[in-house]
């Protein structure tokens, strides 16, 4: 496990612990209390600890090595295991906090306020407990290249965090109202506000998953510098197709169909291919598979700026076998 894997694990660990914690809290305080915000909030933080429990696994996962029947590694791990913990969040949390909402809606019984300055008391000590964690998370945002959106395991993590102090205020504020006015629609429909917030998270945090495992390319900026360097090596005459794909938090494949000047060898075909891979792999150590396809271009053609020849050749026989550079 690397260093910043090693961060993540502690991040997630120290989110665990606050979520375990408090869960028992919340639920202990809302039994006694009967408060269905209350209960809302403990379902919540019992799906933010199981999700907790996958992000550690795919930590795990994530960085065995590639063999023979997953010859790419196991880096899509991350996103299988982010999108169970957005399932876990709308399953466990969301929709148990719909539930709440509406049971206590269609009750007719006054509902008693007794044990709430309990409850109202586990609420700060869980708000002082998630604001903490989610800080944790936001500090190593800040030391990490690549920012929030570079690993779904801290980004899910600051999600569930943010997600629970706004949940916490919810349901206080729910709580108070509820003191106050002796309503308990203001719990009910505080239930129902932490249930909304948690399926749009889930959502939210399910489609990114989603778009990572279907395979989603790099993002604009770096295809453009990709093909840029391409471009720029004196052998290319043109780059006819640049595919790319991330495997991975920190492994990605660059598949190029390019187009040669004419008038190389079969040798220096060869020695041009892995000088270019070496440029790739160099600039951006995480393009961990490059792949090309050569063409050379029919003798005395003039240099052009369109699209792949029709009728090209390939040139390149390893280009089917992963290249990686270190």
């Amino acid at each position: 496990m690397n260093k910043k894997d090693r961060k993540t694990r502690l991040t997630v660990l120290v989110a665990l612990g606050a979520n375990l914690l408090i869960a028992a809290a919340k639920a202990g305080a809302g039994v006694l209390a009967g408060s269905p915000a209350l209960l809302s909030e403990a379902a919540h933080s019992v799906a933010d600890s199981m999700n907790e429990v996958f992000l550690l696994a795919a930590l795990r996962r994530s960085r065995r090595p590639a063999d023979q029947r997953h010859p790419f590694g196991y880096g899509k791990e991350r996103y299988f295991w982010s999108l169970l913990a957005a399932v876990g969040i709308f399953v466990m949390g969301g929709c148990f906090s719909f539930l709440q909402g509406i049971e206590a809606l269609g009750s007719h019984e006054q509902e008693s306020t007794g044990g709430y300055i309990v409850g109202l008391s586990v609420l700060g000590v869980a708000l002082a407990a998630e604001g903490g964690s989610l800080l944790r998370a936001l500090y190593q945002v800040r030391g990490q290249a690549g920012g929030i959106g570079s690993d779904p395991a801290l980004r899910t993590v600051i999600a569930e965090d943010g997600t629970a102090v706004l949940g916490v205020l919810l349901a206080g504020a729910g709580m108070a109202l509820h003191m106050v006015t002796g309503q308990v629609v203001w719990e009910a429909s505080a239930s129902l506000a932490i249930g909304l917030l948690l399926v749009y998270v889930a959502y939210r945090l399910g489609k990114e998953a989603r778009d990572q495992l279907i395979g989603e390319a790099v993002d604009p900026e770096l295809r453009r510098s990709i093909r840029a360097l391409l471009d720029e090596q004196p052998e290319i005459d043109n780059v006819a197709d640049l595919l790319t794909m991330r495997l991975g938090l920190d492994s990605t494949l660059v598949a190029a169909r390019i187009d040669l000047r004419p008038g190389l060898d079969s040798e220096e075909v060869e020695l041009v291919s892995e000088r270019i891979k070496a440029s790739v792999a160099k600039e951006w150590p995480e393009a961990d598979h490059v792949f090309l396809d050569i063409t050379d271009a029919p003798p005395d053609e003039p240099h052009h700026t369109g699209s792949h020849h029709t009728g090209s050749t390939p040139m390149d026989s390893h280009h089917t076998e992963p290249h990686v550079q270190t």
